[in-house]
């Protein structure tokens, strides 16, 4: 068999094969035509048998006009393709080029059936509702958050955004950029990715849902989640407050060195911001009902985001570090990028894997993990303080002596986890105290009790602790002073990525 016949078997979802041409049955061929015009493109080899010999066509040149004349009658709009003759030790095959199509998405017509059909891994299958719905728009030329949304742009506030775009870029947001950056239309109509970027973003399933469970699993009967929360909003103000989810639900080990304390956090918060921020950016935002999920457990942290890989391909068959990025959202890609929340050519999975190669020498090492499917996407980061016994659960706070072998000699090092300070009802408190303010300095205690759902005078408790832990402080008076966040671990999160 030839290199190049290998090579294409190789590359399961861009490779197809056929033993023969099937002329009674042409569905069982034209489906991975319209397949591979709907999705990145792909090769049919008629010729090959199911074990992959060599068979050869007895009439090559019979079966090559049959296989033209159907794709012209079969399939609405007509791909390009490409038929080219190959023999090899005296059989001849024909291989079918499939080019990815700019008018998706492609029908298969027969049977009383119009039909689209996608690739998801090494097989061609009918296109679900949603898949079809993004074939349309790849046909348009248009994606999900370049689209008009249902919502006004007058109706919006976008402070969130321009703070942050402040404290990345050094300039004030201009209202001209809002046009510029995709915010609104040429119509000046709010576009989804304006949706997305508001402060109250009305947009239901952009949520994120974060949970952290009492043991290994969701099951393991130990009672309810420690600790959950409901994000919503600008997806900006979510990265943040979900990297903020997790940190907080996270410990710190850390050893002394002659002149500085090494840390060891339970994940490296550069992973999770790059693992969350490819969530937000990737996700397929056509899945109503569907949002991210983050679910930290004692060992491991996964992260579930709706949507597969845009050209059907599965992660776990490819190899991470090398998988080119496919932007299913470019608009909020631009908007990530432009702020340095990511970079523009995407390289978050290679990010994640390289910020764990730095603990490979742990003994309970555990690389990052990629799963995928038709229509969903999960991430696993494992503990790198997890030593699965008891000694290292959420509630332990003992010191502990941890043998590290660092190059050639060995050092033994004082761990130690950081104590919990707040409860889960402070911390959550805190949470929304901090967006509230984020979104207006200026806000009054009456505005947040009604905001939060909690009288007046819990309100005062939680703002005097937060103040006297130095969270965030009253700067001028009581009548015209506003409210600012000196938390470093929150207010500094765009500083540190």
């Amino acid at each position: 068999m030839s290199i190049e016949i290998y090579k294409l078997i190789g590359e399961a979802t861009a490779y197809d094969k056929k033993q023969m041409l099937e002329i009674k049955r042409p569905k069982s061929w034209l489906k991975s035509v319209s397949a591979f015009a709907n999705g990145e493109g792909g090769t049919l080899i008629f010729g090959i048998s199911d074990d992959d010999q060599i068979i050869g066509l007895e009439d090559a040149e019979s079966d090559a006009e049959k296989i033209s004349e159907e794709i012209k009658t079969k399939l609405d709009p007509v791909p390009v393709v490409n038929l080219e003759y190959k023999e090899i030790d005296g059989k001849r095959l024909i291989l079918l080029h499939v080019y990815s199509g700019q008018e998706t998405p492609y029908y298969y017509i027969g049977d009383k059936q119009r039909l689209a059909f996608v690739r998801i891994g090494n097989e061609s299958v009918t296109a679900d509702r949603i898949q079809l719905k993004a074939l349309v728009l790849k046909g348009s030329g248009r994606t999900y958050d370049s689209l008009p949304s249902n919502y006004r742009f007058e109706d919006m506030a976008f402070s969130k955004l321009k703070s942050v775009h402040y404290k990345r870029l050094q300039r004030s947001f201009d209202d001209s950029e809002f046009v510029s950056w995709g915010i609104v239309d040429e119509n000046g109509n709010l576009t989804n990715a304006g949706a997305l970027l508001a402060d109250e973003s009305p947009v239901r399933q952009s949520r994120i849902f974060c949970t952290r469970w009492n043991g290994l699993d969701m099951t393991s009967g130990l009672g309810e989640a420690i600790d959950d929360v409901e994000l919503e909003g600008c997806v900006i103000g979510q990265l943040q407050d979900a990297v903020s989810f997790v940190r907080n639900n996270s410990h710190k080990k850390w050893w002394k060195e002659n002149d500085y304390r090494e840390e060891l956090p339970d994940y490296p918060e550069r992973a999770v911001t790059e693992a969350i921020a490819n969530a937000i950016i990737h996700r397929d935002y056509l899945q109503m009902g569907s949002e991210i999920h983050i679910d930290m457990y004692d060992d491991r942290l996964e992260i579930y985001s709706p949507g597969g890989m845009m050209d059907g391909r599965l992660i776990q068959q490819l190899n991470p570090l090398t998988v080119p990025s496919k932007r299913r959202n470019p608009l909020l890609a631009d908007f990530f990028s432009r702020l340095g929340l990511m970079e523009r050519r995407g390289s978050g999975m290679k990010k994640i894997i390289n910020t764990y190669r730095r603990y490979e020498r742990l003994s309970d090492y555990h690389a990052p993990e990629f799963t995928s499917n038709a229509s969903e996407f999960h991430v696993t980061l494992w503990n790198l303080n997890f030593e699965g016994n008891d000694n290292n659960t959420t509630t332990d706070k003992t010191f502990q002596e941890v043998e590290f072998v660092k190059g050639p000699e060995k050092f033994t090092k004082e761990f130690t986890k950081e104590p919990v300070e707040f409860t889960k009802e402070f911390i959550k408190a805190s949470r929304q105290i901090y967006k509230l303010i984020s979104m207006n300095p200026k806000v009054s205690t009456v505005q947040m009790a009604d905001s939060m759902g909690l009288s007046t005078r819990q309100v005062l408790k939680y703002l005097k602790r937060l103040q006297k832990l130095d969270k965030i402080a009253r700067v001028g008076g009581r009548k015209m002073g506003e409210w600012k966040i000196i938390d470093e671990e929150y207010e500094g999160f765009f500083d540190r990525i």
